[in-house]
């Protein structure tokens, strides 16, 4: 006896169409074509019918090649990756101002370190060849996908309002595409336009898609799927499975009164967890052929209610904490040129915290492959050069160099991860193709981390973390 209402209602859906085309099936006037050959029917569409918006849709896809490889210090494992992808894109064309998305995408391992093999002297596994494929099960070569788009979207004058599963791009919460996938997120989200110098964007979010990943899971269950850390008296973090998140909350404003001053403001609110805020405003004063930008970032954070349990060993954030950072870039920029000094503080207030899995650091010293989420007392001091030539096949080119200081890495409550500091270094060249390989685009990446806080002789600071190399080489076709 079925007792699922979904399940009848389908039951009989799919049994009311079966015998539909049996049916129709059954007989055959003498003047029809074989039904096998009849080919596609002429028809001359209403634009104003529903058909006619699928009809005149637009399709786009994606096949991505990701190769990465990570050379540790000493006798510490190293490990490489080769990933392979693709996926399809379907939009219908508006319909009294509504429009269908939806779009997924497959990947394989073709070729690999053996991933749930632990290092042999940390116990550790590898960090980002993993995190091309599902880490939640890091044997599966093949079976990899996810449907990563499903959603309405009703379109404004000057905007539009989705809900269902899509992606975003925020300060806090964005795709961070550092793997084969980003991140996905579900629910409603409204981006207006009010008229030249105001944008609006928000909503509340249901569920998440974090990269590495091909499941959707609900706020809460998405949080920890990375690394849980330490508390702040050292004992393992044990959060996940322990706290409750019925929605996210965003909402922001990016005002732009002229070409000179910028500002947004963003506030991210997890009911019962944490509530945290972004400030940032850009000056920009032009200087005969140069651009002088000038910009501050201001992030603060507190606590609600007990942090996300009761059970103080369970929580996410300790009751009553704060954490405040804050940052400061001055950047010229030429027609191609630009060079920029960043520096980023992370006050000792208490840890910056915000869910890995949601997205990247916004900081203005940020650099690929790292991240200082999870830390307090923290400086930060980046300088980035970077080339952008349009009319080349090398679109863009980029050297950054970086000193990051942080805590100790036994000095727990300001060090979640243990993370030593370290000096990091990345070149980062992107190209684009033309003519007969028009499409097709990609990037290579070299990262170094060279550590400079103490890790006392123990390996499982330096593993993955410092004194190590890595090399992504990345491919992108899209059609």
């Amino acid at each position: 006896m079925i007792n699922n209402p979904k399940a009848i209602v389908y039951f009989f859906l799919f049994s009311f169409l079966i015998l539909t085309k049996l049916v129709s099936a059954q007989h055959l006037e003498l003047d029809e074509q074989p039904i096998m050959w009849k080919g596609k029917p002429v028809e001359v569409l209403d634009s104003n019918s529903l058909l006619y918006a699928f009809k005149t849709g637009s399709t786009a896809g994606h096949f991505r090649y990701f190769f990465s490889q990570t050379t540790n210090q000493g006798s510490l494992s190293d490990y490489f990756a080769n990933a392979i992808g693709g996926g399809l894109r379907f939009e219908t064309n508006s319909f009294h101002h509504f429009q269908f998305a939806v779009s997924g995408f497959y990947f394989f391992n073709i070729g690999s370190s053996i991933m749930h093999e632990p290092d042999p002297l940390t116990g550790g596994l590898s960090r980002y060849e993993m995190g091309l494929f599902d880490i939640e099960n890091p044997d599966n070569h093949r079976d990899m996908d996810r449907l990563e788009e499903l959603y309405l979207k009703y379109n404004t004058k000057n905007g539009h309002l989705i809900v269902g599963r899509q992606l975003i791009n925020t300060p806090l919460i964005n795709i961070q595409d550092g793997r084969m996938r980003g991140t996905g997120v579900e629910g409603l989200w409204l981006d207006q336009s009010i008229r030249k110098k105001i944008k609006i964007q928000g909503g509340l979010l249901t569920a998440f898609s974090p990269r590495s990943t091909t499941k959707w899971y609900k706020g809460a269950e998405s949080i920890g799927i990375y690394s849980q850390g330490v508390n702040t008296d050292g004992t393992p973090s044990n959060f996940q499975g322990n706290i409750s998140l019925p929605y996210v909350g965003v909402a922001s404003i990016n005002w732009k009164p002229n070409s000179i001053i910028e500002y947004q403001g963003w506030d991210y609110h997890m009911p019962s967890i944490l509530n945290s805020t972004f400030h940032q405003l850009l000056i920009t004063k032009p200087i005969k052929k140069i651009n002088w930008i000038n910009g501050f970032q201001l992030i603060r954070q507190w606590a609600l209610a007990d942090g996300g349990n009761v059970d103080q060993s369970k929580t996410y954030i300790e009751k009553g904490a704060k954490s405040m950072t804050f940052g400061l870039r001055s950047e010229l920029a030429f027609s191609k040129w630009h060079y920029s000094l960043n520096f980023n503080r992370i006050t000792a207030e208490g840890r910056y915290l915000f869910p890995r899995e949601w997205g990247r650091d916004p900081f203005f010293t940020f650099m690929p492959r790292e991240r200082n989420e999870g830390a307090s007392d923290v400086n930060a001091f980046v300088i980035k050069l970077e080339n952008q030539a349009m009319d080349s096949w090398m679109r863009k080119s980029s050297f950054s160099f970086g000193y990051v200081q942080f805590p100790d890495v036994l000095n727990f409550s300001h060090n979640k991860y243990g993370m030593p500091s370290y000096l990091q270094t990345n070149l980062d060249l992107r190209f684009k193709l033309d003519q007969w390989m028009q499409g097709l685009e990609g990037q290579v990446l070299f990262v170094y981390k060279y550590p400079i806080g103490e890790t006392y002789n123990n390996p499982k600071y330096k593993f993955n973390k410092v004194d190590m190399f890595l090399t992504n080489l990345v491919l992108n076709y899209h059609f």
